[in-house]
């Protein structure tokens, strides 16, 4: 059950760091665009190898989750510290968002636009509970679980990607999200739960 509300949370956060992504895409000089355009015509998606374009989509997942999830948690959580860490979820996974879209239209990649069945499943899942019940759930699955399984994931593929571009954004996303994970932790044990 748990499960399903972490991945529903990173469901919701990867939808919304899609919509974010598009932000940085516009933000692009337009000689650089004009460049990838040009590379993205001649090679299109085999620009990528299937890893790189996997560990993109990912991310751009992850993101889409993180922030669905953290939309929940600023309407529903009763902690103030616990909306704050759902703010800051928006804004860092938001941000990431935009740069993974970036990069993604860059290659040619079309990514996930919304959280996958399983955050879908937990944010259904947190939408029904409330209170301390709701904070607790919250900072369970999209604080601990869900950065615990994109840290791992992100940590993996860096040793496996080859385009740079793709690589970068993994590196600058593994210690956000090892910060993100860190602070979810001391807030857990902080409540004692």
């Amino acid at each position: 059950m748990q499960k399903n509300k972490t991945l529903k949370g990173l469901l919701v956060v990867s939808a919304v760091a899609a919509m974010l992504s598009t932000v940085g895409v516009q933000a692009q000089t337009p000689t650089h665009a004009a460049q990838h355009d040009a590379a993205a015509q001649s090679g299109s998606s085999a620009k990528l190898s299937s890893g790189d374009e996997k560990a993109i989509k990912d991310m751009a997942q992850a993101n889409i989750n993180e922030i669905a999830a953290a939309k929940i948690a600023l309407s529903k959580a009763q902690s103030s510290e616990v909306k704050a860490y759902a703010q800051k979820m928006i804004d860092d996974h938001g941000g990431a968002l935009s740069k993974v879209e970036a990069v993604a239209q860059q290659k040619g990649v079309t990514l996930p636009t919304e959280p996958d069945a399983k955050h879908k499943a937990m944010a259904a899942t947190l939408e029904k509970q409330s209170g301390e019940e709701f904070d607790k759930m919250y900072m369970e699955n999209a604080g601990t679980k869900d950065h615990r399984k994109v840290l791992s994931t992100l940590q993996s593929d860096a040793k496996k990607l080859q385009d740079a571009d793709v690589k970068a954004l993994a590196d600058a996303h593994t210690p956000v999200v090892e910060q993100h994970l860190k602070a979810a932790e001391q807030m857990l044990v902080k409540s004692g739960k």
